[in-house]
């Protein structure tokens, strides 16, 4: 089922859904297993599985010179949503990157998914390369995500690459996008980041789900400026707990999200993480009811491989 369909068919409820990282190469699914098995009693609607595009390494050979080496870290996005599928009958959201991908292997990667039985995918963008300051797209690839989109859309039309197919069976994606309440870091305004999200709803985008924000405020001031934009799909909160006294650096540079000062003083007065994490499931609580309150149509959580302080928050507020 799309994610829209969930959404239309909840008649205004509060979904539950979230977002798990692949395993690290060498390990087994059961680690994924294991996170879902702690939150699939609360029916999550969707599950999304992120996407690690290729890293590049140097290696240092005997004659002193230097061996670039392509590793990927976190394979399996498309057999972990078939698992998913197949094992717990929930739908999952693989996300879809132009970074690392040409045209041919989007096409290619959305054949796979279509075969599979998966109906959504979150189309995205992605970082730049360690090694890179900015993003670089692939030749015949895509720079923007809205290019994305409309390839996307295009074969749900029945458009492929190849012009001489003699069967151009469309395929049906639901598709998402992501956005940044408090606008992506390369955006000079938000007000410009909400016109490049509007570009990839106009190409097709049926639904938003935003980075973390710890401050409801934002969220809100947010689907406020987005609907006087013109976008009217539905814009799903992402949500994290806060859970070590690490994250109050790491958190703002990583994903350049800001920190509440009444959050960041009582994370302080911690005298272990055990208490941080008692902190952030409680902050975490309080957004998710008031989100609740004001009829958000899912709880996002980005559950980072831990799932303990999020089965705490969903027991309180679903």
């Amino acid at each position: 089922m799309k994610v829209t369909e969930h959404i239309t068919k909840a008649q205004g409820s509060t979904l539950f859904s979230f977002e798990i990282l692949p395993p690290l190469k060498g390990e087994t699914v059961q680690h994924i297993y294991n996170t879902i098995d702690t939150l699939i009693d609360y029916n999550p609607a969707f599950i999304d599985v992120t996407y690690h595009r290729e890293e590049y390494v140097f290696l240092e050979r005997e004659n002193g010179l230097l061996e670039k080496k392509v590793v990927r870290k976190r394979p399996g996005t498309v057999g972990i949503c078939a698992a998913i599928q197949n094992k717990y009958k929930v739908d999952a959201v693989p996300h879809i990157l132009c970074g690392g991908f040409d045209q041919e292997d989007t096409e290619n990667f959305l054949i796979d998914l279509d075969f599979l039985g998966i109906d959504n995918v979150l189309a995205l963008r992605g970082d730049a390369i360690k090694s890179e300051i900015y993003f670089k797209s692939e030749r015949n690839g895509h720079q923007y995500a809205n290019e994305l989109v409309t390839q996307i859309k295009g074969l749900n039309k029945g458009t492929y690459l190849d012009d001489y197919l003699e069967n151009n069976n469309p395929t049906n994606f639901c598709v998402g996008v992501a956005a940044y309440p408090e606008k992506h870091m390369e955006a000079a305004s938000l007000r410009q980041d909400i016109v490049y999200l509007k570009q990839k709803i106009d190409a097709g985008a049926d639904y938003i789900v935003t980075q973390m924000f710890f401050n409801n405020e934002a969220y809100f001031d947010f689907v406020d400026k987005c609907r006087a934009a013109g976008i009217t799909v539905p814009i799903i909160p992402g949500l994290k707990p806060i859970a070590t006294k690490g994250q109050l650096s790491m958190i703002p540079h990583r994903f350049k999200v800001d920190l509440p000062d009444d959050l960041v003083m009582e994370v302080l007065k911690c005298k272990d993480n055990k208490e941080v994490k008692q902190v952030g499931v409680e902050w975490c609580i309080a957004q998710c009811r008031e989100l609740k309150a004001k009829g958000v149509p899912v709880l996002h959580f980005y559950s980072m491989g831990k799932s303990e302080n999020i089965k705490t928050i969903v027991n309180e507020v679903l």
